[in-house]
């Protein structure tokens, strides 16, 4: 009887098992590409007005500082001014056409068209960011260095979870010192680990030329990433407060020579690089993300550009980011208000990156071979 009543409990638990796998077969998942989103709006319509008007009065009256020359020259040739302190300003109107023209119903390609997500309207699409230089060891329950490994990992892991839409790379091969091979490296891992849209920077704008050789060898034909550009460049041009950074210019004229999408991240810290009110944050770090979004609209007229203003927050009594702070938040859902009142497409930063953050898990079956620093020469 004892052994029968076992038995009888197992065939139960069997039993719950396939039902529930039988359920979550059913329907599709809670966390798809193109979800509507923007319900969430912390800012009234006439707030909204206010930080759109305050943003580009900023660009309009204190502008830009350490612009490189080449951008000063075209500036100023398609109508921007410059000030007696030579920062360069952007006129209201000259703001006003960057942004009716601005690139839009932007098509971030996978390497197969699966993948492919639509950047238009509220359609909201969830992926991985940041840069971090660490990770948490699941062994040892303690912090480490990043490795190119832990970034194949991530990127494996993301290319088997449906509700994570795009992978950019989110760790730092620390383990790999110089600056060319670690770009290469970098785009080797992610193009080894998911087959969904990638994104990265790049250390210098000369490195994007042979990367995208690598591209084209992996689609197949030469030409091939122009037609599929399924990789985007992260650049920050403004170096907060108001500043541009000649680096990010270099890559940038790299990337719009070479078809790359551009996400153009604007990440300010209020109490640290901007003020600590967080009306005054919103507004500067709008004002920094417009100019990022004219920076390339005066190479590239209408180029394909995601508008990432990522305000975070200090801790103001040690100076730290204050990661996953309520206002964080806050800030990133009035920032995506007010681009979409631009009718641009916008970018948010959620308090925390839980995927960054978490341990990488290590199946129990063999892995696959994964690429090592340098082991793949770069393409010539």
């Amino acid at each position: 009887m004892a052994a029968e009543a076992g038995q009888g409990r197992t065939s139960g638990r069997r039993q719950g098992r396939r039902a529930r796998a039988a359920d979550a077969e059913v329907g599709p998942p809670a966390v798809r590409p193109g979800l509507s989103g923007g319900h969430f709006k912390p800012l009234s319509d006439a707030e909204v007005l206010t930080v759109s008007a305050a943003a580009i009065e900023v660009l309009e009256t204190i502008g830009i500082g350490e612009v490189p020359e080449m951008v000063m020259d075209r500036a100023l040739a398609q109508g921007a001014g410059k000030s007696d302190q030579g920062r360069l300003l952007y006129p209201r109107a000259m703001i006003e056409d960057v942004i009716a023209s601005a690139g839009r119903n932007i098509v971030l390609h996978g390497r197969q068209p699966k993948h492919d997500l639509e950047l238009s309207g509220a359609n909201v699409h969830f992926g991985t960011g940041g840069a971090a230089t660490q990770v948490l060891d699941p062994g040892g329950r303690s912090y480490r260095h990043s490795t190119l490994l832990d970034l194949y990992d991530f990127a494996r892991l993301v290319d088997c979870l449906d509700n994570v839409h795009w992978f950019t790379r989110c760790v730092v091969a620390t383990d790999v010192a110089d600056d060319f091979d670690l770009d290469v490296n970098t785009a080797f891992a992610c193009l080894a680990g998911t087959e969904k849209h990638i994104g990265m920077s790049f250390v210098a704008g000369h490195h994007v030329r042979s990367i995208v050789e690598m591209f084209d060898a992996v689609l197949g034909e030469e030409g091939g990433f122009r037609k599929r550009p399924f990789c985007k460049v992260h650049i920050s041009p403004v170096v907060s407060p108001l500043r541009y950074g000649e680096d990010a210019v270099d890559v940038m004229q790299a990337a719009i020579a070479e078809g790359m999408p551009i996400n153009c991240i604007i990440a300010a810290q209020s109490g640290a690089t901007a003020p600590a009110p967080l009306a005054g944050m919103l507004i500067q770090s709008v004002a920094e993300t417009l100019a990022g979004l004219i920076l390339v609209n005066l190479f590239a007229p209408g180029y394909p550009v995601i508008f990432s203003n990522w305000p975070f927050v200090a801790d103001l009594r040690t100076g730290a980011f204050a990661c996953g702070g309520a206002e964080i938040a806050l800030l990133n859902a009035a920032s995506a208000q007010v681009s979409n009142f631009f009718a641009i497409c916008p970018a948010a930063s959620p308090p925390a990156w839980p995927i960054r953050r978490s341990p990488t898990p290590r199946p129990a079956t063999r892995r696959p071979s994964a690429p090592s620093p340098r082991a793949s020469p770069a393409p010539t």
